[in-house]
């Protein structure tokens, strides 16, 4: 769960200025919702004097002409404010959901620009409510937050202004009771804002364990842990609910409070208007009928948004609260580096680690100097124990992290140097945990480039020997693969991401332990797919089984993060070094299993 957020000020400055730098390209509409909030806080007033006229001047004097004539300006100011309340209400809205739009494409390609380091400390859970439940709250800063509070303001201020002008001793009178509702509108605040905090909070917490455990389901399953997790999600859950039900509680109390102030405040302009009313020395008897009238509906007025303006706030400082996690991924500096420009045509394939050292973690190296070349079209192998830095090496070709120290040169120029695309563009990757979008098989090899036709999917296909198993499949090039490629074996994940990368044709290919976990027959067909995949490129293979690469022209020996050996499959046996050790475990560990 996230961490206890800390209490900010309604109007941070700073916070609502960069929301507000997504209002530019839309400034009219900002500009038109301000206006029509001012002119509706001059309507609300009207109907109101307008019914003291109506009460003094027609109905007391028996005016009728005149007042079917007023009753008509009534009908028609009524319809006016309807109308403009309308296009108030649906230009805050619209002006709300262009913000969040642009809101969601900015931060959903930052998240496609950050290192992979962060995806992983950061739960996906938190990034998937970055993303959506954040961005919308930051909608209700427009649709019920900041715009609406400025139009309740400057409506608040109308009535009482026109109030005080009608009649400044009743309108004390009537505002005897509000002190009150200050302070119970405070304690409102208060109590309401920390319960969205926790119900923030409590989203953010469901979304990343809902997330996680939908996606490990098969692992909760196979242990049979279904009745801890669902435990566990219950208590994350009631969390949830005990936040929402404490904010429920307030509102509860709080909007009775304020029909019972209302109440008092209408007390008290009747007791004062009959006061006046039997008062004999009262000079204007004939126009106080009118204003108590135009007074009752002037306090329903005046009490409409006071009722709301304290949730209103809360909205507002809700926004400012996701507005901030939003811009703190926005801000964050640990991104993939993209100022290289270098961009050629073709890639020949050399590679060169010189002196490369890296760490996920500050300076825990996980790799320590790091030094062997590649030469165009070579093959080369890389082996090693579990956590040796593997998978680290190719991570850094493909600058998926950045490194601390050295240089990793792809045709003598740093990678660094390259743009993105084109680098990776040219380096081709099949791994050993293979990862299918929901959608057909077409789409997943092709990743839905319009540049790869199917004819050219099928070619592939028929080179490497999948082709056969691709047809047998219901709808075949069609077939849903569904969300993970769950509806497939391992094996045939596989081969669909050679053939994804054969599409790709890349200069460089990196397999990741692509034969590993697989039954025989699988792997005959994925051996064939990688000969066929590796000829004229310049390949680097990660295999745990040694067999599988014997054939390499140079095999690279990790051992916690360190070069040990490096050679031919021949040439590290005769050293009688790692290689040959590992070599020897393997060779006793497959004999100890037939």
């Amino acid at each position: 769960m996230e961490s206890q957020q800390p209490r900010k000020r309604i109007f941070d400055l700073s916070v609502l200025s960069r929301v507000f730098t997504f209002v530019a390209p839309y400034r009219r509409r900002f500009y038109l919702s301000i206006l029509l909030a001012l002119v509706l806080a001059i309507i609300a007033p009207l109907r109101p004097y307008l019914i003291e006229i109506t009460v003094n001047d027609y109905i007391q004097h028996d005016k009728i002409k005149m007042l079917i004539f007023i009753t008509e300006w009534q009908v028609g100011l009524i319809i006016v404010e309807t109308l403009l309340r309308f296009y108030f209400t649906f230009l805050t809205s619209w002006l709300g959901q262009y913000v969040v739009k642009d809101l969601r494409v900015a931060i959903f390609e930052k998240i496609l620009r950050l290192n992979l380091s962060q995806f992983d400390t950061t739960p996906i859970g938190t990034l998937t409510t970055r993303t959506i439940n954040d961005i919308e709250t930051i909608n209700d800063i427009f649709a019920e937050g900041l715009i609406p509070i400025v139009a309740d303001m400057l409506s608040i201020i109308a009535v009482l202004v026109s109030m005080f002008w009608m009649n400044w001793k009743l309108t004390f009178v009537c505002l005897i009771p509000f002190p009150i509702l200050l302070v119970a509108t405070y304690y409102f605040k208060e109590s309401v804002n920390r319960s969205f905090i926790r119900v923030r909070n409590a989203v953010a917490a469901l979304n990343a364990f809902v997330q996680e455990h939908i996606t490990g389901m098969q692992v909760v399953q196979a242990f049979a842990a279904e009745d801890r997790e669902f435990g566990r999600f219950k208590r994350i859950n009631k969390e949830h609910r005990n936040a929402n039900i404490k904010s429920i509680f307030a509102y509860s109390i709080f909007f009775p409070v304020v029909e019972i102030i209302l109440a008092l405040s209408l007390g008290l302009l009747v007791w004062y208007g009959a006061h006046q009313a039997l008062d004999p020395l009262f000079p204007d008897k004939q126009r106080l009928a009118g204003q108590i009238v135009a007074f009752i509906l002037m306090l329903n007025l005046l009490f409409r948004p006071l009722r709301v303006i304290a949730d209103k706030f809360n909205v507002l400082q809700m926004g400012m609260i996701a507005s901030e996690r939003v811009f703190k991924v926005l801000d964050n500096p640990d991104t993939i580096k993209a100022e290289g420009d270098y961009a050629p045509r073709s890639i020949k394939g050399k590679i060169q680690f010189d002196h490369v050292w890296f760490a996920y973690v500050d300076e825990q190296y996980v790799l320590k100097d790091i030094d062997f070349t590649v030469t165009p079209g070579q093959t080369i192998a890389i082996v090693g124990h579990t956590g040796s830095g593997k998978t680290s090496i190719i991570s850094l070709l493909n600058r998926l992290y950045s490194i601390q120290k050295g240089v990793i040169r792809v045709d003598d120029v740093a990678i660094e140097d390259y743009s993105l695309d084109a680098l990776r563009s040219r380096i081709g990757i099949v791994l050993q945990d293979v990862f299918l979008f929901s959608g057909s098989i077409l789409e997943n090899v092709t990743l839905r480039n319009p540049d790869i036709t199917k004819e050219q999917v099928v070619s592939a296909a028929k080179l490497i020997g999948v082709h056969d198993f691709i047809l047998q499949l219901p709808g075949n090039y069609d077939y849903n693969v569904m969300e993970r490629g769950s509806t497939l074996s391992l094996g045939q994940r596989q081969l669909l991401s050679f053939l994804r990368a054969l599409l790709y044709d890349p200069s460089i290919l990196i397999l990741d332990e692509a034969t590993s976990s697989v039954d025989t027959e699988s792997e005959a067909l994925i051996q064939k797919a990688i000969d066929t995949l590796i000829a004229g490129r310049t390949s680097i293979v990660i295999a745990h089984r040694l067999f599988t690469i014997r054939k390499a022209d140079k095999i690279i020996v990790l051992d916690k993060g360190v070069v040990r050996e490096i050679g031919s499959h021949e040439e590290l046996l005769e050293k009688n070094g790692y290689y040959a050790r590992l070599h020897q475990m393997q060779f006793q560990k497959e004999n100890a299993s037939i």
